[in-house]
């Protein structure tokens, strides 16, 4: 299935039915008086999230839904039926923006969400609703109310605890395809990722969502390469984990770039604690691996991890990392939210 994070969406709700003018006309009964219906309510467009879905490619191939108009009123007090509903399936983490791209409509992050984008306009009175003690005999109805027709763009952002950073062969996808069932292309040569990948990962009877998000490259923020269409699927994480390609002339240099482009980036993703990881260390020999750890450990400030995606050397060490910041972004989360969590594998 091909990925598709962004499209733009034509909607219209449907329009109310007429209201309806009539009379009773029945033998025996002189002065039935009026019996219009009301015109059916129009038809609403929902936003719903459905399980099996990770893309919006169905949008590319259907941009315009329409609901149905509600049916006119009748008489004998008859209403009309109501439009059926338009429903736009979409997978959780799907964000609905207004046509200027930057307006937030709906962020849509668990399943089974359900938002109207467009209300169905309100059936029209049937002259039944204009009788009075002057009017025994009115000869009037409304209009149903037009349907609202609006542009929107569906922007999906994964769900996933752990984002993958680096610059392109750092080995994000080795480390994804050794650490959990998924499988994505792995060579070696840059940009080998061409879209996001999801991966299960466990540890310690503990799983988390990673995803291997494409590799970034100098001016990603302002739309060089592939980074900024997906720099947006590492928002939602707790964590990022950036792998430094070891065999890299230049390690600090490499770090760097990816650091630069992510604080361009924004706020919400320079502010996000980072795991280091000095990766490919099996094609290193022992004095260059403490060589270059020592020299990113003083370019971060920090801890600087070593590990391999192909033979596996240290890979535990990483994930165990990057549990505690899971789960320290889960506590936090909690007490914002007022709710002291209970004791689960989780907590550290």
């Amino acid at each position: 299935m091909k990925f598709l994070d962004l499209a733009k969406v034509y909607i219209r709700s449907g329009s109310g039915g007429n209201g309806c003018i009539s009379f009773r006309r029945e033998k025996f009964v002189e002065f039935g008086g009026p019996d219009g219906g009301d015109g059916g309510h129009g038809g609403d467009v929902v936003v719903e999230t459905v399980d099996g879905l990770n893309t919006l490619i169905d949008f590319r191939y259907q941009q315009h839904f329409f609901a149905k108009n509600g049916q006119p009123g009748q008489g004998s007090q008859k209403t009309g039926k109501s439009g059926d509903d338009i429903v736009l399936r979409v997978p959780v983490g799907t964000e609905v923006l207004d046509e200027d791209e930057e307006t937030v409509i709906a962020d849509l992050t668990e399943l089974g969400q359900r938002i109207t984008l467009a209300q169905g306009g309100n059936g029209g009175f049937g002259n039944l609703h204009f009788k009075t003690s002057t009017n025994q005999a009115p000869r009037r109805a409304n209009p149903g109310q037009p349907g609202v027709e609006r542009t929107i763009w569906l922007r999906l952002k994964l769900i996933a605890d752990v984002g993958l950073l680096g610059l392109p062969n750092a080995g994000k996808s080795t480390f994804l395809a050794a650490t959990s069932n998924a499988r994505p292309k792995i060579a070696d040569y840059p940009f080998t990722t061409l879209v996001p990948n999801l991966g299960v990962v466990g540890v310690d009877n503990v799983e988390f969502v990673v995803a291997d998000i494409p590799g970034l490259i100098e001016g990603a923020h302002e739309g060089r390469g592939l980074g900024d269409q997906f720099l947006g699927h590492v928002e939602r994480t707790a964590v990022l984990l950036h792998l430094v390609d070891g065999t890299s002339d230049d390690v600090v240099a490499d770090w760097q770039t990816i650091i630069d482009e992510i604080e361009a980036y924004g706020d919400i993703l320079g502010d996000k604690p980072r795991v280091t990881a000095l990766n490919k260390i099996d094609a290193l020999l022992p004095e260059e691996i403490d060589e270059k750890r020592a020299a990113l450990e003083e370019a971060t400030g920090g801890r600087v991890f070593t590990m391999s995606g192909v033979s596996k050397d240290g890979v535990t060490r990483v994930l165990r990392e990057l549990r505690a910041e899971i789960a320290d972004d889960r506590l936090r989360k909690a007490r914002e939210d007022g709710d002291e969590p209970e004791e689960t594998a989780w907590w550290p």
